[in-house]
């Protein structure tokens, strides 16, 4: 039993390594002298969703797993899905790549130590859950709750390359940073468009949850921590999307606004995770 076990932990740590590699390319490729949207570029783009998905896809076979490290796999996985949705349907949202690949890379490592940690190998978590037969209102919520996290990670990264470039054309000194990044209205223009998404998914999550909810308990609203937390970054992007389209909101503050929204966010998702999985096993 215990060869059994041993065996399926180092498989496990293949696996996962394997996935956290796959994400190496993108992070040198981005880091280029003179970046471009080429096909070495794709080929990174390709290799940096594959990789991680398929390690997610072995870990989710038999089961949904809700732990930390699984948490934060799902999250890598999303976010460079979307990533490469962006890079492709966008003229310089590509360009968030030198800051974006390398932040996955710390997630996914993070990921791999936490798996260990918790012994969450190939299935071997104790948090799982049998997806396909949850309530279709539930799938729906955690689907939705998987994306809008993406999605506000992304607009943090792209408001941190805002906040990267107006430092640069505040003092006059780019960097070799700010150079590969997209310009400083393409940087807020791709933080709006990813909060506007974001806003609309986070709606979403939060009325299938309010079903969820309902058909449990005959009441609308559960005020916990998540809840909270979710309504409250649901307020602090919406608050940040109207003052932009009043008064021009941008800048500096909604660089703040957008990064309030992503903490308020990890701590709702991963935070809640991190605690259950790591402070209270």
């Amino acid at each position: 039993m215990s060869k059994k076990k041993d065996k399926v932990m180092s498989q496990s740590i293949v696996l996962g390594l394997s996935a956290l590699t796959a994400l190496i390319p993108l992070a040198l490729i981005a880091r280029r002298q003179k970046p471009q949207r080429d096909i070495a570029f794709w080929a990174a783009v390709l290799v940096s969703i594959t990789g991680p998905s398929t390690w997610v896809i072995v870990q989710m076979s038999e089961a949904w797993q809700t732990g930390l490290s699984s948490a934060l796999w799902v999250t890598v996985v999303a976010c460079t899905v979307i990533f490469g949705f962006f890079a492709g349907f966008t003229r310089n949202g590509w360009r968030l790549a030198s800051i974006f690949s390398p932040y996955m890379v710390i997630l996914a490592g993070l990921a791999l130590i936490w798996q260990q940690d918790t012994g969450q190998n190939m299935g071997q978590s104790k948090s799982i859950l049998d997806f396909q037969s949850l309530d279709r209102w539930i799938q729906v919520h955690i689907m939705m709750s998987v994306v809008t996290y993406a999605l506000v990670t992304l607009s943090g990264v792209a408001s941190l390359g805002a906040f990267i470039q107006e430092k640069a054309l505040r003092t006059k000194q780019p960097t070799t940073l700010s150079r590969l990044l997209p310009s400083l209205i393409d940087c807020e223009a791709l933080t709006l468009r990813l909060l506007a998404i974001a806003v609309a998914t986070l709606a979403i999550g939060l009325m299938t949850g309010m079903a969820m909810q309902f058909g449990e308990t005959n009441q609308f609203l559960k005020f916990d921590h998540k809840t909270v937390l979710s309504l409250t970054s649901f307020g602090v992007i919406l608050a940040l999307l109207v003052a932009h389209f009043r008064s021009g909101l941008r800048g500096r503050l909604a660089a703040r606004f957008v990064l309030l929204a992503y903490l308020l966010m990890t701590l709702g998702y991963p935070g809640v995770k991190f605690v259950t999985s790591v402070l209270l096993k």
